[in-house]
């Protein structure tokens, strides 16, 4: 292969001519020159055959290589050199008929220009006289349009204003019109607008467009034709912007047109108020104007409603937005507006059958979805109002709180339903979620029953008691009520089988549509209550037991004691019931609490009389000592919550009664409970008094007879002893 005559003044050192390399003189490249040898062909033959002469035998391969490679190189530039020169040929050929086509083309668009610039100019003098006169008969078409229309209610006008005429007399004068309306009013408004509301519907105005029978819309009277006459550039500005592919028409924005409607419906009230009824008024029309143009532009966003909400049934979010509008703009409606409560709304929209369901499920489902997440909440077990006391008498946790704020949010929504049944429907909604809430609760409770004396088992406790107070509230309110009555009147329809006790109590209102949740709340709250007594007096137990192995019987009289003090025994029972009682004080709720300390108070009645007095004998010291802890210590334990906390501990207080008795009054009583059957009040001497009555002196009530004939058993100090 031959190398480039451009390479051939490299030296073989790797230097280029002229690079600078100081080793290279113009002799040495003089030298390199006359061998005609490039550098890297030097190099290229001492790497294959190097200075061992038994690698000569390499040359012949080496050569036939080279032979082979420098053939192949001939062959591509020979096809290169043949094949490029037709492509260009041709390409410059495409390109020169292409330009002969633009510049044909481009001249045919300046003839064609030109001629029609002429014919402009020739016919502009045309358009200029014939555009007016064409103006005035389009206007004029319309007045006359206008004049036939009126020329109609004329006619009507005044066929029913003349008088009847006698058979075969024709009246030829115009009938009496009545007077002109005030000056406030356009001087023909009065009879042509009368004359249009008697007008029967004809091809004039076309029928409104009927919802589909699913909605279930109460059948209602055709809007009077002045009223569709003043709707008509409302129904197309409307249909305008809130249908096809505007932008204003958009699913993801219902406030867009329910909000224009109202607005319409405020801007033109004043007007319909002051200008059109009095009109309305004077001829005797019992049509009232505002709500007649509320009610047409209601209907535009009926049938928008209607053909928009079943479009968004598989989108939660666009749904629950269409919802919210829809009774934001009832509200509205109902409540800026007054529109008529008789008359029918957006609300029946939502009663479509799939459209409803949609509703109560996603209603369930985000209701779930906010349990889940207050139950979840760090603080859900804490009272907002804890640092202020006046308003955390119910210490109410905060996720009792939200539930039932979430409830009341939910008979908010559905309280304005038309239909009984969808309402009952919501309610049937509010049941499930308040019984799930239950659950929840039993089974937080359950992880917390180890503990009773817990603040979360006592957030517990005050949210079963909350929402139960809620419920029992809600039972007297007269929209739950009228529910009530209206699933009396449909029967097992909706009840299913109740029974007919069930079903009289709730319709004679003895019963409520919460009473099966209220029950089942009674009862967790009983258990739980149960639950924490058990834990309260286990710990008062367990301290009482010293002062129920006091010796009773080897205590000094009370003459003997220059001060009666509590029991030492009695100290460690004493202290733990205070420190208790300040704990649920502080833990529960008033009525919570009031329970508690009731039913504890009782609970420790009974075990007093039973382990420590009934289990022992006593002296006078022993009995004076046992009053003074009971009435000084054990009784004002329970002062602070009431005013008589002994009528708490009838056992106890009557025992030390028995036991205090003076030995005269005791043989006297012992005698007469002797001497009388026990439990009778009757004696066998006349003369004594029966045994109750004789109790009742001493100011003994609860015990029986036998009962104090066993705690005057227990007295040590009788004579003779």
């Amino acid at each position: 292969m031959a190398a480039p005559t451009s390479e051939r003044g490299c030296s073989r050192s790797g230097g280029l001519p002229g690079s600078g390399n100081p080793d290279s003189s113009p002799g040495s490249r003089e030298e390199e020159e006359e061998d005609g040898i490039p550098e890297h062909v030097t190099q290229y033959v001492e790497s294959e055959i190097g200075g061992d002469l038994k690698s000569l035998r390499k040359v012949r391969a080496l050569l036939e290589s080279l032979l082979a490679e420098n053939k192949l190189l001939e062959e591509q530039v020979l096809t290169v050199s043949s094949t490029v020169p037709l492509r260009v040929s041709a390409a410059l050929s495409a390109a020169e008929q292409a330009q002969d086509s633009l510049r044909h083309l481009l001249c045919r668009e300046r003839a064609l220009s030109n001629t029609l610039h002429q014919h402009l100019q020739g016919a502009q003098c045309w358009a200029d006289r014939l555009g007016p006169p064409l103006g005035t008969l389009d206007l004029t078409a319309r007045h006359l349009s206008y004049l036939r229309c009126l020329g109609r209610i004329e006619e009507l006008s005044t066929a029913q204003l003349e008088p009847p005429q006698s058979p075969g007399h024709t009246h030829s004068t115009p009938a009496p019109l009545p007077p002109p309306p005030p000056s406030s009013l356009l001087p023909l408004a009065h009879p042509r607008f009368c004359s249009l509301t008697s007008v029967s519907r004809d091809d004039l105005i076309s029928e409104p467009r009927q919802l589909p029978p699913r909605f279930d819309l109460p059948p209602a009277a055709p809007l009077p034709l002045p009223i569709q006459i003043m709707l008509l550039p409302l129904s197309k500005r409307f249909r305008y912007h809130f249908t096809g592919n505007r932008q204003t028409n958009t699913p993801n924005k219902p406030e867009w047109y329910l909000t224009q409607v109202l607005m319409w419906m405020g801007n033109h009230s004043a007007f319909m108020e002051e200008k059109i009824q009095p009109i309305l008024d004077r001829d005797g029309a019992r049509i009232n104007a505002r709500v007649e143009l509320c009610r047409g532009l209601l209907s535009l966003a009926l049938e928008k409603l209607a053909a928009d909400a079943p479009r968004l049934l598989f989108d939660d979010a666009l749904f629950c937005h269409l919802v919210d509008e829809v009774l934001q703009f009832e509200r509205e409606l109902r409540g800026t507006h007054a529109y008529p409560s008789t008359l029918p709304g957006a609300l029946h929209i939502l009663l479509d059958d799939a459209v409803f369901q949609k509703w109560l499920s996603v209603e369930k489902k985000l209701a779930v979805e906010k349990v889940d997440a207050l139950l979840a909440a760090e603080g859900a077990w804490s009272s907002q109002y804890r640092d202020i006391a006046d308003l955390d008498e119910l210490k109410v946790p905060d996720c009792a709180e939200t539930f039932m704020t979430l409830l009341l949010v939910i008979t908010d929504r559905y309280r304005s339903l038309p239909s009984p049944r969808a309402r009952l429907s919501f309610l049937a909604l509010q049941k499930e979620l308040v019984d799930d809430f239950r659950i929840r609760l039993t089974q937080v409770m359950k992880e917390e029953s180890r503990c009773p004396l817990g603040p979360r088992y006592c957030a517990i406790l005050n949210a079963t008691n909350y929402v139960s107070a809620v419920l029992a509230d809600w039972a007297d309110n007269v929209f739950f009520l009228q529910l009530q009555q209206a699933a009396v009147d449909m029967g097992e329809e909706v009840l299913g089988n109740l029974g007919v006790t069930e079903t009289g109590r709730l319709a004679s209102l003895e019963g409520s549509v919460f009473e099966g949740l209220l029950g089942l709340l009674d009862r967790l709250r009983g258990d739980m209550l149960g639950r924490l007594l058990d834990a309260v007096l286990r710990d008062v137990k367990d301290k009482a037991q010293p002062y129920c192995r006091e010796k009773w019987l080897s205590l000094p009289s009370q003459a003997d004691q220059a001060t009666m003090s509590l029991s030492s025994s009695a100290c460690p029972m004493m202290l733990c019931l205070r420190d208790r009682l300040l704990q649920l004080q502080q833990l529960l709720c008033v009525p919570l609490f009031q329970s508690c300390w009731q039913g504890l108070a009782e609970r420790l009645d009974l075990f007093i009389y039973q382990e420590v007095i009934l289990s022992s004998h006593f002296n006078e010291g022993g009995a004076a000592q046992l009053q003074f802890d009971m009435t000084r210590n054990l009784f004002p334990l329970f002062g602070h919550y009431c005013k008589r906390p002994e009528n708490f501990f009838k056992h106890v207080k009557e025992a030390c009664i028995v036991l205090s008795l003076s030995v005269g009054s005791a043989l006297l009583l012992r005698d007469v409970l002797q001497q009388g059957d026990s439990g009778s009040d009757v004696t066998s001497d006349p003369s004594q008094p029966s045994p109750v009555a004789a109790l009742n002196e001493v100011g003994i009530y609860k015990l029986s007879p036998g009962d104090v004939l066993i705690l005057l058993n227990l007295r040590a100090h009788w004579p003779g002893q």
